[in-house]
């Protein structure tokens, strides 16, 4: 595995969905020029990079999922130009951005896939996924078939208009002639071609890549060896040309992604991480009823965390644009409980928008760009009290989704003024972390307990740092610890006799 670039160490990420954060020129859709607005309000918050959903030309059947140009800003977010004036705005913050790149497929509108589809061969005719027969579909894939002048289906990686980009078979079936082995021409021709997209990029000044869906490229690959070997290659590439360049992958399963090439991997609302019994299940372990567990979650962590052997970054997102907003099951208290955690595990974490304010599930809405149920998650941003909570100043029946009109929603501006808030929290927090090694990216940890309340050590050096977390409302103790309480949030909390007893409600850090 590579070096992992300096900036990463002490990163704090801020997942900025562009189409729901700042609307400038009154469309109803955000827009690029809106972030590079609000880089001080990030800056402020403690955060030190960004992760920006999709900005490229897109049909946005799939919220902007469905390239249709890698190398064009959408115009309904800017120009090419307004995404590099983002880089260098940020640069100047001492700010990072990195991309979404969905490297497995595209829309179908995209002109790889336009040229495929035709029945003469041509530079494209292999980029894509291809049976040799149109009643022939690709087994154990969804396809598309009838569309085309081309005898053949076409494997999909998720909706019904995402051909999958041809990466290669990892064990070609030899009745299937239309298999592909991984360095064949028409695979190498894609894996060169991704690679093309992630310079252009880096060149113009992006700090790195979130890469959606990075354990999917190589099919037939079950052990994922094929795709590892593939990540491999492209990590050798950015060393070679771009070694400050950040690689995070959405995969879940660190010891693969990790061995890969990338530099962190995040744990995902679905698969084996249990990172859902946190918070988004009947009984979340954050609520206070105290009826959760974190049990299979710290045994899925400890494993995975063994697996790895301490080579890159394990990451927690309080959320994402795929998953319920975390006001959905908890109250703004609970909340703070759980950003306590998050900001005190390792791996860098990252804050969806809202988030930090507690922002709601909105329900019941029309899918909007493919959302479906993740479209109540995906509403405009809300930072004051006055025309569609400061997004747009466009008429409100004109918002690309709906903004959440209950009483008393959460806004920014208020949240910024008030000490007590979920926001101000947050920020004490990611403060209090950046001053302590221990408690940052690369510190180690050391799970204790993993019921009410969780325990767990992080150290660094000479540094030892014990987090005691009781989102409960019971008063609960942890015995054999003595040292200095650094922080609490919540309610009471003392040292007394080598226990430390805490109160309902409560968060702990005790320095030994």
């Amino acid at each position: 595995m590579s070096t992992q670039p300096a900036w990463l160490d002490k990163a704090i990420f801020y997942q900025i969905y562009p189409q729901s954060f700042l609307d400038t020129n009154a469309d109803g859709i955000g827009d690029l020029n809106g972030i590079t607005l609000k880089l001080d309000y990030i800056k402020e918050l403690g955060c030190t990079a960004i992760w920006l959903n999709p900005c490229f030309r897109s049909p946005f059947k799939d919220a902007g999922y469905d390239v249709e140009d890698y190398y064009t800003v959408a115009p309904r977010y800017g120009t090419n130009e307004d995404l590099i004036n983002l880089f260098r705005e940020a640069h100047k913050r001492d700010l990072h951005v990195i991309l979404d790149l969905v490297p497995g497929h595209t829309a179908v509108t995209h002109p790889w896939f336009q040229e495929s589809m035709k029945g003469t061969k041509n530079e494209y005719t292999d980029r894509y996924i291809w049976t040799d027969s149109v009643w022939e579909e690709p087994r154990g894939m969804s396809c598309i078939r009838g569309i085309s002048e081309r005898d053949g289906s076409c494997a999909v990686n998720f909706f019904s208009h995402q051909p999958a980009l041809n990466y290669g078979f990892y064990r070609p079936d030899p009745q299937c002639k239309w298999q592909q082995p991984m360095d064949a021409k028409g695979p190498l021709a894609t894996r060169e071609a991704l690679r093309d997209i992630m310079r252009f990029w880096l060149e113009a000044g992006c700090d790195g890549f979130r890469v959606d869906m990075a354990g999917s490229l190589v099919k037939q690959d079950e052990e994922s060896r094929g795709t590892i070997a593939l990540w491999q290659d492209i990590r050798g590439f950015l060393d070679r040309e771009f070694p400050e360049a950040a690689l995070v992958s959405e995969w879940g399963e660190p010891d693969k992604s990790l061995t890969g090439g990338f530099h962190m991997d995040f744990l995902l609302h679905f698969g084996p991480s249990h990172y859902n019994d946190l918070l988004r299940c009947d009984e979340p372990y954050f609520s206070r009823r105290g009826k959760g567990s974190a049990r299979e979650f710290v045994a899925a962590y400890r494993e995975a965390h063994e697996k790895v052997g301490g080579k890159g970054l394990i990451c927690i997102p309080s959320g994402n644009h795929d998953m319920d907003r975390l006001a959905r099951r908890l109250d703004p208290d609970e909340m703070k409980i759980f950003f306590a955690f998050l900001l005190s595990m390792p791996g860098a974490p990252f804050i969806y928008y809202g988030d930090e304010i507690g922002m709601r599930y909105v329900e019941n809405l029309i899918s909007v760009e493919g959302g479906y149920g993740r479209t109540g998650s995906r509403s405009p941003m809300q930072w004051n009290k006055g025309l569609n909570a400061g997004f747009s100043s466009a008429p409100k029946g004109k918002l690309y989704i709906p903004q959440d009109d209950g009483e008393n929603r959460p806004d920014a501006e208020s949240q910024s003024a008030d000490l007590c808030s979920l926001r101000s929290e947050i920020k004490r927090l990611i403060a209090f972390r950046q001053k302590h090694p221990a408690l940052q990216n690369r510190g180690g940890i050391t799970f204790l307990r993993d019921g009410y309340p969780l325990v767990y050590d992080r150290t660094s050096g000479r540094q030892r740092i014990r987090i005691a977390i009781n989102p409960s409302d019971q008063e609960v103790t942890v015995p054999d610890t003595s040292g200095t309480i650094l922080y609490k949030t919540g309610n009471a909390a003392e040292i007394k006799a080598n226990t430390l007893h805490i109160a309902g409600g409560s968060a702990v850090f005790v320095e030994e």
